[in-house]
Formats: C-alpha cells, structure tokens, sequence
C-alpha cells in the first residue's frame, strides 16, 4: 500500500455514518460501553498515524506548508491547542526512526517495544509519554541496553502480560497512571543515585510567592517539596474530612427519648448534609479556609517565634466612629479614636450574633487597614478580628497619642479545653471540624455584657465563624448548654435545637 489516504476517508466516512444515526443517546448500558470501548481502539490507533506522520516528517516540512514549526503545523492540521501539539511532537521524537546512510532504510526507534504497542493499539500518546518520562529524565545515567530492557517491560505492561515471566497469570492491559508507576519504579533500580541531583535540584527550585493584591485577594504560587506538601495535604484532609474514632464502648446502648427529633434509627437528621446545603464550599475554598485555620493555630504555639516580644499577631486598625456606627451599640469604642482590635496570637472572628436576638449586626459600611495588606478591608473584618482577641484603644489629639486602653477577651487555655470537651465539633450541624482547632466565639458579645466564660463560648471553625452574621444561623445559651436555631430553608419549623445528643438527652437503654 502506497497510499493510506484512501482507507482514512474511509474511517472519516464511517465514523460520519455513525454520528449521523443518532443512535448513541439510546444505546442500553452494556452497547454504550461496547461503544466506548471500540471508539478506545479507534482513538489510540488515530493517535498512532498521527504520531507516525508525523516522527517520519523531514526538518524542512513545516516550512514547507507555511508554518515556522512541526509545533504550528500540528495546531493548524490537527486543530489542537499548543500543549496538545507539544504531546504530539514530544511522541514523535521518541519514535522517530533515523535512516541508514548507506542503504536508506530505516533504524529501530529509540523505544521499539513501545512503539510496537502503539501501532497495535494497545497505548495512546498518554500512555507512552507516561511510559517513557521516569527514564527518559535519568538521562545517560541509564545506559541504552538498560533502557530497551525497560522498553520491553513496559510494552508487555501495556498490552496487559509481564515478558518477563512467561508464567505468569495475564493481567489488564496497563492506564496511563499503571505505567508511570511501573516506569518510575524502574528508573529507580536503574538509577539509584539519581534521587540526589533530582532532590537538590528540587530543593533549588522550592519557592512561595505571593502576589499583588488584586479584587480583593492575593494571587498565591509556588513550588512545595514533597514532604511539605504531604504535611499540608495532611492538614487540609484532617480539616475537611476528620476521622474520630469515637467514645469507648460501654457495653450499653442509647436510645432517643420521644422529644428529641431524630430517624428511626437514632440519628439526629439536622447533623447530617446530604444535599451539601450547610457547606457549599469547594474543595479550594475549604482548603483556604483549612490554611486560614492552621496558620491561626501555628501563631499560638508556643513553639511559635515572637514578633517584637509577643507571638505574630494580627492587628486590624479602624476608626472609633466607623466602628461604633457599624454595629450601633454592639462595642462602646468611645469618642473620636482609633480603635485596634488585637487578637490572641493570630486567632480573629466575630459574627456579631446575639444570643437574645439571634441577629447579626455586621457592618453596613465602613473600611478597617490591617499592615501589610496594600488596600483597605472591610469593616466587618474588625468586628470578626475583635470577638476572640484584645481591643485596644489608641487615642490620638493631632497626632499625639493622649491615651491607651485595654479590653482582654480572650479564653484562656483552660476554659478553651473545658469548651472543646463539652461541645467536641463546630457547633454548626453538619460541620464535623474538631473543636480542638475550632476558633471560640463568645454567644453574647463581650461589649453587651457578655462574659469571657465557658457559659458564653461555643466553637465555630474558622468558614461558620466567619459567615455566621450572614448565614442565618442563630446561637443562644441555656444554662450554659449551647443551643442553635437554623435558617428557614434548613428547618421550616425555626425551632431552638441542641446541636448534637449527649447525655442528658438520651434515655439509656442496657442492651
């Protein structure tokens, strides 16, 4: 055959035939994945020509067809974005075949084994880039016997049999992830002492920027060695998804009593969030907000270095007026004065909720400046800085400071426990973030009266801490049992609930 040109309309004219049929959308279950699996077989052996075409391609053909590169040749014919034709290209060159000078026929390619699996279909472009990338970054350090024996390896895995054992049972055909594993496993017996320049060049490249302040966040990038990045992503699944083993067993069985509003199996339904109405967050907004919450903790330790002879501390700076018209008479700032909210070691919030109310009085207006940051913030951000930190006030007469106050409202380590042991999570239903890394909000504001005790805290991680003016739920104490009243479209009965069972409101049943 001189020419495949011919068989290729043809396999354009019958994939046309089966688009035009309008029979796939009613295919049954086990014809759609007959389908799938076919169209697999087309599409890899699609990738095959493409990549073949284009590895046996000479220097000058671009140039040829108008185009500076094999790069803008392949965007422009195969109507794929840059990175798709950079696959392209970077397949080619592991397949491409040099002629032989003297009688003109074409030399093995560098990954034979592999490039025999791509045209029988058993890998696309994904699976040989996967394949070939471990080794091909080891460079000469793995020697060209030792590659093909690799390339072997390789192919007999994407085909779905090990060739090195004749013997052994056959296995699935191998996905592109299978073959990055088994590559990577390879290159590390070959190259054992590769992990050294890899590491140190990894070391040199590890970085943390952060951006110019731009619609009101900070673009954040960077490079996290690996074990920085287990220890963060530890973090974020710990925040997002916490695993509690549970009280002990104590050989005995709680039932509801018939006033708490539970399933017939005992499960309250108002602590649970099928529908992801309580949370709404994405994945990247918990993650922020599990960060937020970690760098709190961290300010704290006392591990922590200390910043002019105090642990780093955030501090929000806001005029007296702008702070006392925000929130009427939520906080008796006095006169004209700049007023500094100053939290215990990086930790800041405040909804605003009253525990009589059950109202948020967030700020309708205002700006507060935190140093550092290069634009102003919103007022609210004061009123949530203020409610588990120290307000300090700086008077100033022209310029001069004429007087300084101080207003501690902080918990102290051991009310923080007591709390943390008597609520255990987020007070919110539905949030299962531990108390212990929970931020403790004071129910009645400290500025109406309200005590910096363990009758006027509840834990609220740092997202519901900071949402809870806005968000609709409502918290109140009653005799000094916390209890929360949901939004309309989480509880149409809008009534005063405990927010988990314990044991003053089950009745105990011996099994």
């Amino acid at each position: 055959m001189n020419n495949p040109v011919p068989l290729l309309d043809q396999v354009v004219s019958d994939l046309d035939q089966v688009l035009s049929a309008d029979a796939l959308g009613a295919l049954s279950d086990a014809d759609r994945m007959h389908v799938l699996r076919v169209a697999g077989e087309a599409f890899r052996r699609i990738e095959a020509v493409v990549v073949e075409a284009t590895a046996g391609a000479e220097p000058g053909f671009p140039e040829e067809f108008g185009c500076r590169n094999m790069n803008e040749l392949l965007q422009r014919v195969l109507r794929v974005d840059a990175p798709g034709a950079a696959r392209v290209v970077k397949a080619a060159d592991l397949l491409h075949r040099d002629v032989e000078l003297t009688s003109g026929a074409r030399l093995p390619a560098r990954w034979p084994a592999l490039r025999g699996a791509m045209l029988d279909g058993s890998i696309g472009i994904a699976g040989l880039l996967a394949a070939t990338g471990p080794i091909e970054r080891a460079g000469v350090r793995i020697g060209a016997a030792d590659r093909l024996r690799a390339d072997a390896e390789l192919a007999g895995q994407a085909r779905g049999y090990v060739l090195a054992d004749a013997a052994a049972d056959v296995a699935p055909p191998a996905t592109p992830e299978d073959l990055k594993q088994f590559a990577q496993l390879i290159a590390l017996y070959l190259d054992p002492d590769g992990s050294a320049p890899s590491d140190a060049e990894a070391s040199q490249n590890r970085s943390f920027t952060i951006g110019r302040l731009r619609n009101g966040t900070y673009p954040v990038r960077g490079n996290m060695l690996p074990e920085t990045y287990a220890q963060m992503q530890l973090i974020f699944d710990a925040q997002m998804n916490p695993k509690t083993a549970g009280p002990e067993d104590l050989g005995v069985m709680f039932r509801p009593s018939d006033e708490m509003d539970c399933d017939d199996d005992g499960a309250n339904p108002f602590n649970n969030d099928p529908r992801n109405v309580i949370d709404p967050r994405t994945r990247a907004q918990k993650q922020h907000d599990a960060l937020a919450a970690a760098l709190g903790i961290a300010a704290r330790h006392d591990d922590m270095p200390s910043l002019g002879g105090a642990a780093p501390t955030l501090v929000v700076h806001i005029d007296a007026a702008t702070f006392a018209t925000g929130a009427g008479a939520k906080f008796a700032v006095g006169s004209a004065a700049d007023a500094l909210p100053v939290p215990n070691s990086g930790t800041n919030s405040d909804s605003g909720t009253n525990s009589d109310t059950g109202t948020g009085a967030g700020f309708a207006a205002g700006w507060a400046t935190i140093p550092g940051v290069d634009a102003p913030v919103s007022a609210s951000v004061a009123s949530h800085t203020a409610c588990t930190g120290t307000i300090q006030r700086v008077l100033f007469d022209e310029g001069r400071i004429i007087g300084i106050s101080v207003t501690d409202r902080i918990f102290t380590v051991h009310q923080r426990r007591a709390i943390v042991l008597r609520d255990k999570e987020c007070l919110i239903p539905g949030c299962h973030v531990p108390a212990s890394w929970c931020e403790i909000h004071h129910v009645t504001e400290h500025a109406r009266g309200g005590p910096t005790h363990t009758d006027n805290g509840v834990p609220l991680c740092w997202h519901h801490h900071r949402t809870l003016d806005r968000s609709g739920w409502e918290i109140r104490m009653i005799g000094g049992i916390p209890q929360i009243r949901g939004p309309g479209w989480w509880d149409h009965a809008q009534r005063w609930r405990t927010p988990r069972a314990t044991l003053h409101t089950l009745t105990r049943t011996r099994v």
